[in-house]
């Protein structure tokens, strides 16, 4: 087992293994949906460290040491990528990069997962520490995995704090933005486009709405301590049937990322009174916004111990799933957030050793 303080970027030994153990991750497919071949190597790696109980939940796992009444730590992270780029390159060593789909997310920290594991001693270490490992992240909410590990396995749900190990640059990202997509459809009168007086165009119906968009800035709210961007965005359009007629229907997604001192409920009051009638909303895919937790005593320590930079989320993370069963969690990981669904996405070892010796320093501390 390597010293506390010992850990330092030089430290090539450390750096190895966690190239190798990222490079060898990422060289395993494992889009959204075919996470079966990483979660089998996952399970055997796991099944190959002593006294560790590991229990599996559809294509999730959650592995925990000796329970011994401490203050329970949960590292969270996710198995599955995004679908390729046709201009990714194999996954690759170069210089001090990792190159793969999914390097840093969130691959690299799953390999700091993992290496945390080999070298913590789970008897003496003054807290309980679990590490969960799910799939389907990177799709709808219904279909993560981490639900059912949460219903199925009580002690994941008694964490006391949960990191999920996001693409985060190292910086404590606290809470995170909610979202929801709205499917508004506007309604017009189908004619022929020499007589446009003769119909009622769906798309023109739409030109006020999506004005009133375009001028809406970001709002900032505050929550925490910590500022959070409300935002509304049409991100999918279609209409009409023919170059030559009047559309009678005009469809557009609309996604409205809202902050954490907000229910999904007045999210969707909010897009129902901006539309006003003028349209049908249908809403899709809600998510909650995650808590933020800078009151919890561990998160304090976390800081104090590590060093790390705090700030917002301002993206969604199971950072607000984990929050709605009760668990505390912050995003704290050592991928890059600007290369996240990248092509040619990458990862620099030196963050990944950064980001275990700062889990190492409170991991190990005596709280």
């Amino acid at each position: 087992m390597c010293s506390v303080s010992s850990l330092s970027l030089s430290d090539e030994s450390l750096r190895s293994r966690l190239a190798k153990e990222v490079l060898d991750l990422c060289r395993i497919d494992s889009v959204t949906g075919d996470e079966d071949v990483i979660t089998e190597v996952l399970a055997e790696r796991l099944q190959r460290v002593e006294g560790v109980e590991l229990v599996r939940v559809g294509k999730s796992l959650a592995v925990r040491g000796p329970w011994r009444g401490r203050p329970r730590i949960g590292l969270v992270g996710h198995t599955d990528t995004v679908p390729p780029s046709p201009i990714d390159p194999p996954a690759a060593i170069e210089g001090d990069r990792v190159i793969g789909l999914g390097a840093s997310d969130m691959k690299g920290g799953l390999a700091v997962m993992l290496a945390l594991l080999d070298d913590l001693d789970l008897e003496t270490i003054p807290y309980d520490l679990a590490l969960v490992f799910y799939d389907g992240e990177e799709g709808p909410f219904e279909g993560s995995g981490l639900g059912p590990l949460l219903e199925g396995v009580d002690w994941v749900r008694d964490l006391d704090l949960a990191f999920c190990l996001e693409p985060s640059d190292n910086v404590v990202q606290v809470g995170c933005v909610g979202t929801l997509h709205a499917r508004i459809t506007f309604r017009g009168r189908p004619a022929h486009s020499a007589r446009p007086w003769q119909g009622e165009n769906a798309v023109h119906k739409a030109g006020v709405l999506l004005q009133e968009l375009a001028d809406r800035s970001p709002r900032e709210v505050s929550c925490g301590g910590h500022v959070f961007r409300e935002v509304m965005s049409v991100t999918l359009a279609s209409g009409g049937r023919a170059r030559n007629v009047i559309p009678d229907a005009f469809e557009m997604n609309l996604n409205f990322r809202f902050a954490p001192n907000r229910s999904i409920e007045d999210a969707c009051a909010e897009v129902e009174a901006l539309v006003a009638g003028r349209a049908e909303v249908a809403f899709a895919d809600l998510s909650p916004a995650g808590r933020v937790v800078t009151d919890n005593p561990h998160f304090a320590q976390f800081v104090d111990m590590s060093g790390a930079d705090v700030g917002a989320k301002q993206a969604w993370t199971d950072v607000a799933r984990l929050g709605q069963v009760g668990v505390d969690a912050v995003n704290f990981g050592p991928g890059i957030s600007a290369q996240a669904h990248q092509a040619g996405e990458y990862i620099d070892i030196d963050l990944m050793v950064e980001s275990y010796g700062m889990f190492r320093r409170f991991l190990d501390s005596d709280g």
